[in-house]
């Protein structure tokens, strides 16, 4: 993970894995994952899931001051979860596409992300290699 603060991604991950109306276990187990990899108590992940339960309205968070490496852990990891159920729903497209579009890329970039990624987040991946390549679909 890069170096900024992971809370405003999860918050990002937690409002897709609600966008289709049916968190699935892998879905939950790989946001925890991440959480506890940014060193974020599960008290406070369990906190983030309420809140956007109780307000189910998908909001951007204010995103700034990013370095490339920090934007492409944003789009591969909220790419790698919209995979992981392995059923991918045109709302969890567009708010990828959206995503991708704040942080400065051209949305089609999220078609080439999920050409690449795979659904099992335990596959191995040059993620050097992807995130230069991805890099060319910056706006």
């Amino acid at each position: 993970m890069g170096s900024v603060d992971f809370n405003p991604q999860l918050s990002l991950l937690i409002q897709l894995s609600l966008i289709d109306n049916n968190l699935s276990p892998k879905e939950q187990r790989m946001i925890y994952a991440l959480g506890k990899a940014n060193k974020i108590p599960e008290k406070d992940i369990e906190e983030v899931f309420n809140y956007h339960l109780r307000h189910a309205r998908h909001e951007m968070p204010t995103i700034t001051n990013l370095s490339d490496e920090d934007k492409f852990d944003y789009l591969f990891n909220i790419v790698q979860l919209m995979k992981v159920d392995e059923q991918v729903y045109l709302s969890e497209i567009k708010f990828c596409q959206a995503l991708a579009e704040k942080l400065g890329f051209k949305k089609n970039v999220i078609k080439e992300l999920s050409a690449r990624i795979y659904s099992d987040p335990t596959l191995t991946i040059d993620k050097e290699g992807l995130k230069e390549h991805i890099m060319k679909y910056r706006v």
